[in-house]
């Protein structure tokens, strides 16, 4: 099955090199991939391929991050904005531009990247203790950090013109127009949440059984808990950050991997980081082709794609329970 999921990534991936406002025939990326193309077909994959690389990234972190958050606190809605990530990125990003005007897309994420981070450490901060007594807690120190970034947000945004139409466009979620100076940026904060995502997989597996039996394991729960939690922070923090808030990818995916391999977390979090990118760039890629050449946002579309797709998925895992 591993293989099998390989080999989605491998044609999502294709599929976004190929697919575009004007597509380009699967030989002619052939020739570009291998130095042999006119200039103009190789300018137009080249664009193609920061891109492509960068929804690569934001899925599998977006995804790795719900399945942290659900599994960290056995919530099957939990998603990556739980402890406010979206909304202090966003509260950053609305913040900066008040005080110095519409920045660029790198600039953006360099504000954007230290607010999702405070945001959910706070949010962690306040909440985390107590064990499953403190998971409640925990969701509602995530809602209030939420509300009280939101509406500083809407306080901004509606009160100064300029800042509220470079947030909406901000807000909606896009891969296009990032470079590899984007990806370069967040690299290294997804990179930690996955190898701390890696070393809790064990962890995980017994956290699912409760906190008692979990402790009558010998499994570490409170460090379980606080890196799954770091390491969901970490990974919606740089995803947010990147290609901004994209919804629904984190919901829904791990539903579908749990679909198909089960309650595992050794097997979910590998998983997870092959369905998130197929997910997005697909959904990318619808947003670019359905209504060619108006180009839908790709946090537009993954509310369409993710839908159905959890339903399925929801439905799939109650005719088998």
């Amino acid at each position: 099955m591993l293989g099998a999921g390989v080999a989605a990534l491998a044609g999502a991936i294709l599929l976004s090199l190929v697919a575009g406002g004007k597509p380009t025939p699967l030989p002619d990326v052939w020739r570009v991939l291998t130095g042999d193309a006119d200039p103009y077909i190789t300018t137009v994959v080249h664009s193609r391929v920061p891109r492509t690389v960068l929804g690569v990234l934001v899925g599998a972190a977006l995804a790795l991050a719900g399945t942290l958050m659900q599994g960290v606190t056995r919530n099957p809605l939990a998603d990556p904005g739980l402890l406010g990530v979206n909304a202090g990125a966003a509260a950053a990003v609305v913040t900066a531009t008040a005080l110095f005007g519409p920045t660029s897309v790198t600039g953006t994420v360099w504000w954007a990247l230290p607010g999702a981070l405070a945001a959910g450490l706070a949010a962690y901060a306040v909440g985390s203790r107590g064990g499953d007594a403190g998971l409640v807690r925990l969701v509602l120190a995530g809602a209030v950090v939420s509300a009280v970034l939101m509406a500083y947000v809407q306080a901004i945004a509606l009160s100064m013109p300029d800042t509220f139409d470079s947030y909406r466009y901000w807000v909606v979620g896009s891969l296009a127009g990032r470079g590899f100076d984007v990806i370069v940026a967040v690299l290294p904060v997804v990179g930690a949440g996955v190898l701390l995502a890696v070393l809790t997989m064990g962890g995980l597996n017994a956290l699912a059984l409760g906190e008692e039996a979990a402790t009558a394991t010998g499994a570490n729960t409170a460090w379980t808990r606080s890196a799954g939690l770091v390491a969901g922070v970490l990974l919606a923090a740089g995803a947010t950050a990147a290609a901004g808030p994209i919804a629904f990818v984190g919901l829904a995916v791990p539903h579908v991997v749990r679909a198909l391999v089960g309650v595992d977390f050794r097997l979910q979090v590998p998983f997870a980081l092959l369905a998130g990118p197929v997910l997005l760039l697909l959904a990318d890629v619808a947003g670019r082709t359905v209504i060619r050449p108006i180009e839908l946002m790709v946090g537009v579309v993954t509310a369409f794609v993710g839908a159905p797709v959890l339903l399925y998925a929801v439905r799939k895992m109650r005719t088998t329970s």
